[in-house]
């Protein structure tokens, strides 16, 4: 679909020339004489783009800009005149205009700008989906009493400059309030880099977060930046800082007093302006007292100490924590919702999660993949959290209910198991599509080729049921 662009001036002839000019290039192109008509316009069909004279009577240009990006503030407007200064040319940009024009108006420029304004435009628009996208998927879910408790600590946290030490059992989701602290501050516009000092072997960890200069040590062959200075102006988050050396503590712990550091093998001092969280799921006062953790880091750290629940303890959010992990899971994987019955659910609320977070979102998409039909049932749910192999059969008396239910079976290794799936997966393809090769594969998303060496390899009976 082409772009749409309103065009606003009080001379007609500036109207007909600028809507003929660029519906020829494409454009789909409505017009108004008045800011007041403008405002009508976008108010129930906003344009991509809008041009808009400053000098008309009643309501100028600066106001009607002023009033649009009051109620659409991604609009993208360009502002054109006969009369202009650099004093008005630097208010329009400051209500928000992208661009300014002179009248009078050379066509082949206004279109070349329009294509730019459009341009800009669209790729607003991508950065705007895809930072929906991560905040929908780093998105805090639940409301339980004690989910609405640490989100009021977030929210009092997060606009200060105050460092934030995060506590709480594996998987229980610290980065994503880590993550949630950094939208809710100054720096939400710029970097969030999170490190994993645990993953991170002891003798990388001091390159990995201050950087390293070429030839500081074998392998060193060229200058590598470290996650302070990539985070300079947002935020660093130092996840299970725990497992950091005592050695490594006590440069990250100069590192915060002064907010600068050398690079290994460096001289030269560089100055950060950081924010460091961090987060452990040790017991840290109890690490100080064996000794394998400084105190005067500890303090440096513990500003606003902050506690994640488990997921034991916040029960009442595990059908929404569902709902959330399935349409995640069927966005990124291209596959249908599931339900899951009212038994299946108390299965999943009775759990202890001793992985938490982690392991019911794994369940969840284990449960999404291996689960034939659409409904979810107790048995299923209950099989998948023991931890076994299933496979999945079409038989019409197990499990109650036509079209198969999920039964026990072992294999002797996870390749086993996995060919076992794809080879009842791709049978109920087929006898979907009754037995088309085409469509099963344009179904799963492989080359027909490469179905026909699966059917083969996995010795899948292709013959009509009957």
């Amino acid at each position: 679909m082409s772009a749409s662009i309103l065009v606003v001036d009080d001379e007609e002839g500036i109207r007909t020339s600028l809507r003929s000019i660029l519906e020829d290039e494409g454009y789909q192109v409505a017009v108004a004489s008045s800011g007041g008509e403008a405002l009508k316009i976008c108010g129930t069909d906003p344009p991509d783009l809008m041009i808009l004279d400053i000098w008309m009577p009643e309501m100028d240009g600066l106001e009607t800009l002023r009033r649009v990006k009051e109620f659409v503030p991604t609009m993208q407007v360009m502002m054109m005149s006969g009369h202009g200064s650099i004093e008005t040319a630097v208010k329009a940009v400051k209500l928000g205009a992208y661009d300014y024009i002179e009248k009078p108006l050379s066509l082949e420029s206004v279109t070349l700008r329009v294509k730019h304004a459009l341009e800009q435009y669209r790729l607003a628009q991508e950065n705007r989906a895809l930072r929906n996208k991560v905040q929908q998927k780093f998105e805090l879910v639940g409301q339980s009493p004690v989910m609405q408790r640490l989100r009021q600590l977030i929210g009092t946290a997060g606009p200060t400059n105050s460092r934030v030490l995060i506590g709480g059992e594996n998987g229980t989701g610290k980065e994503l309030v880590a993550r949630a602290i950094h939208m809710h501050s100054v720096r939400a516009d710029h970097p969030f880099i999170a490190v994993n000092c645990a993953a991170i072997p002891e003798t990388l960890i001091e390159s990995e977060l201050f950087g390293h200069e070429k030839g500081s040590f074998t392998g060193a062959t060229s200058m590598k930046r470290g996650q302070f200075e990539q985070a300079n102006g947002g935020t660093l988050f130092l996840d299970e800082i725990g497992d950091m050396s005592l050695n490594t503590q006590a440069k990250v712990l100069r590192a915060l007093q002064e907010q600068q550091f050398t690079r290994v093998g460096g001289t030269k001092l560089l100055k950060v302006d950081v924010r460091v969280l961090a987060a452990s799921n040790k017991d840290l006062e109890k690490e100080i007292q064996k000794g394998q953790f400084r105190e005067d880091l500890f303090y440096r750290l513990n500003v606003v100490p902050i506690i994640v629940p488990p997921l034991r303890d916040r029960r009442e959010d595990i059908p929404a924590l569902v709902q959330h992990f399935m349409k995640i899971h069927a966005e990124e994987q291209g596959l249908r919702m599931k339900e899951v019955s009212p038994e299946a659910m108390t299965v999943l609320q009775q759990y202890e999660w001793p992985g938490n977070i982690r392991e019911l979102r794994n369940q969840i998409e284990r449960l999404m993949i291996m689960v034939p039909e659409a409904v979810i049932e107790a048995q299923q749910a209950a099989m998948s959290i023991q931890g076994r192999a299933v496979s999945s059969t079409v038989s019409p008396h197990v499990g109650g209910h036509a079209g198969g239910a999920l039964l026990m079976k072992s294999y002797e290794s996870l390749r086993d198991a996995r060919n076992a799936f794809e080879k009842e997966y791709i049978g109920r393809k087929l006898r979907e599509h009754h037995w088309n090769i085409s469509r099963t594969a344009e179904d799963l998303k492989i080359e027909r080729s490469h179905l026909h060496r699966k059917i083969k390899l996995l010795d899948v009976e292709m013959r009509p049921e009957g």
